[in-house]
């Protein structure tokens, strides 16, 4: 007999909410999906009410269970977790679900995830992740994504994402909900891929305000401002110091800049250039 993964610690009573996922890993460059959801939780009181049990979903040589000290003696095992929060915000009810992504069966995972959000009455999954691309860290971050429809993209303002290849939780889910019934819209902040790992506070604070913006709510973004801009300042400083990357940041900027006809690269163009940069660079960075 197959036992439920997902156990319920209580049920809060909810009316229509939206879910909103993140998850660490492969589809969270700079930490932005995940702390945009950290954030969240914390800024909202979202208390967790559920979580899925990660004994069938992670494979605990990657994502190892962790070791916890309570008073100085008692020894406690912390697994990988995989939690929905609930937190009532402006008169609506919105799900948080934070998690890694998982290592091991991703349908199973993703029909769970779903079957949950559906016998919550969900209107609508939000599903969101960063990656490294092509993009200036001195501009605004661009944010991508998709909608179960053209129309619904459309009236979110979303520059569609023209990107084919491999895909993470992140995409199993958005495509799983759709097929279930449940609309999804999926939303992508780009990151610099030549900054420094670590965390990205203005990828951040942009997942947030495209958040904010689809759930027409008001977010107090406390200290992430000021963040952002020390995080700009900082990278700024380092590509200066570098003259190479400090011409390929030029460049990517007047790629990005309207209304700077003259000279601006062509996307083979600017492929080129960031390929060279590359080589010059012994490779650059690999995924986060």
């Amino acid at each position: 007999m197959e036992v439920d993964p997902v156990e319920f610690l209580h049920r809060p009573r909810m009316s229509g909410p939206v879910v909103v996922a993140a998850f660490q890993g492969w589809n969270d460059a700079g930490e932005a999906a995940s702390g945009a959801a950290r954030f969240l939780a914390e800024r909202w009181a979202a208390t967790v009410f559920a979580r899925i049990d990660p004994e069938d979903f992670f494979d605990f040589q990657v994502n190892r269970p962790t070791v916890r000290l309570e008073e100085g003696v008692t020894r406690t095992i912390e697994w990988p977790a995989s939690e929905f929060h609930h937190a009532r915000v402006e008169d609506r009810d919105v799900v948080l679900f934070t998690g890694i992504e998982p290592n091991v069966r991703w349908r199973t995972f993703a029909s769970t995830f779903v079957d949950v959000a559906r016998g919550l009455g969900a209107e609508r999954l939000v599903t969101r992740g960063a990656f490294l691309a092509d993009v200036p860290h001195t501009r605004p971050v661009p944010i991508t994504g998709s909608a179960y429809d053209p129309a619904e993209a459309q009236r979110l303002g979303l520059a569609t994402s023209r990107y084919e290849g491999p895909t993470g939780i992140v995409g199993v889910l958005h495509d799983a909900s759709n097929r279930a019934g449940l609309p999804s819209v999926s939303l992508w902040a780009a990151t610099p891929h030549y900054a420094p790992s670590g965390p990205n506070p203005k990828a951040t604070l942009a997942l947030i305000e495209s958040l904010a913006s689809f759930l027409a709510v008001e977010v107090d973004p406390g200290g992430l401002p000021g963040a952002a801009t020390a995080w700009e300042e900082a990278v700024s400083d380092l590509t200066e110091e570098n003259e190479p990357l400090a011409q390929y940041v030029r460049r990517l900027e007047e790629a990005h800049d309207p209304g700077i006809d003259a000279g601006r690269p062509s996307a083979e163009g600017l492929a080129a250039e960031v390929e060279r940069f590359l080589r010059e660079q012994g490779g650059g960075q690999g995924d986060r």
